[in-house]
């Protein structure tokens, strides 16, 4: 049975003198181009979450080590036997090894994290389906800025929309995580709250997209709402984009409405399609609202068996 993958796994990273999963990946693709050495699972197998499941890829070890033992050996052998045996083939001092691995791994993930939360921090133009009753059918436009602070991710952000009834201002933290990008902004001054569940950040990081959850500002009863959402990253905002905000009309063009941010795109017209197509993708036509009357005529029923049954 497998086991210490996780330790092993750095302790081969140390050796070799790899910065990085890909780089580990790199050298696994030397002795094997071919290897069943998996990028997108490596993060698992170092955190110790998982372990490979694929014979070759401890075969494909062995000979990247240069050993005489087997690819079965390196699995099943403990951490003390492997440790030795490693150093003892590469000539390498072992409390040398153990510190250079435990740090460099270390170091490699603390580095990637701040990157990625370095650039996370901007300012975003946002879109999304409004939820008010009285604006149904047009999109609303918003300002999502994102810092950065002290810690590891240490990402806030302030998000504005610039409503009819005067300036909504939310602000809370950002929170990185691997399969997605989380952000829970309160109302200054207020009791509102959003929440933002959007796809992981990729590189460059021009777009996020994803769903905003929240109630209804602007309308006669409150609504649990839910709505796709457009993020998109602005580089320089031009003058006058502190005044940006308000409704769009489905028909109108958001190509056109970034431009007024500085941001001019290429084949415009293909773009609003697409974009649109997004925004209104859903069951609701990119709004899912629950309807009050729905929720009371169940909230009756229970209502009345609690208070049958109470004392």
């Amino acid at each position: 049975m497998a086991q210490h993958i996780a330790q092993k796994l750095r302790l081969t990273s140390a050796l070799l003198g790899t910065v990085s999963r890909k780089d580990l990946a790199a050298a696994f693709r030397r002795v094997n181009p071919k290897t069943a050495f998996d990028l997108g699972r490596a993060d698992k197998w170092l955190q110790g979450r998982a372990q490979p499941r694929d014979h070759s890829v401890y075969d494909d070890w062995a000979k990247l080590l240069r050993l005489a033992q087997s690819g079965v050996w390196i699995a099943e052998s403990d951490l003390a036997s492997f440790t030795a045996e490693i150093c003892a083939q590469h000539g390498v001092d072992r409390a040398e090894l153990e510190r250079h691995a435990g740090a460099q791994f270390e170091t490699s993930s603390t580095h990637e994290e701040r990157s990625l939360a370095f650039a996370l921090a901007g300012t975003y133009a946002c879109y999304s389906r409004a939820w008010s009753p009285y604006y149904r059918g047009h999109f609303i436009k918003g300002i999502l800025s994102i810092e950065g602070g002290p810690g590891l991710h240490g990402l806030t952000a302030t998000y504005r929309e610039a409503l009819p009834t005067g300036q909504l201002v939310l602000g809370g933290p950002v929170t990185p995580a691997k399969r997605g990008l989380y952000v829970h902004l309160k109302e200054v001054g207020g009791d509102a709250q959003f929440f933002l569940s959007l796809f992981p950040q990729s590189k460059p990081g021009s777009v996020l997209g994803g769903y905003m959850c929240g109630t209804a500002i602007i309308g006669p009863e409150a609504q649990p709402s839910l709505t796709r959402i457009l993020v998109v990253h602005v580089r320089d905002l031009a003058p006058g984009a502190a005044s940006w905000g308000g409704y769009l009309l489905p028909d109108q063009s958001i190509t056109r409405d970034l431009a007024l941010l500085g941001m001019a795109i290429e084949q415009p017209e293909l773009v609003d399609r697409q974009l649109t197509r997004f925004l209104v993708g859903g069951s609701d036509g990119g709004v899912h609202q629950i309807p009050p009357t729905e929720f009371r005529a169940i909230l009756d029923v229970f209502d009345r068996h609690w208070l049958s049954h109470a004392g």
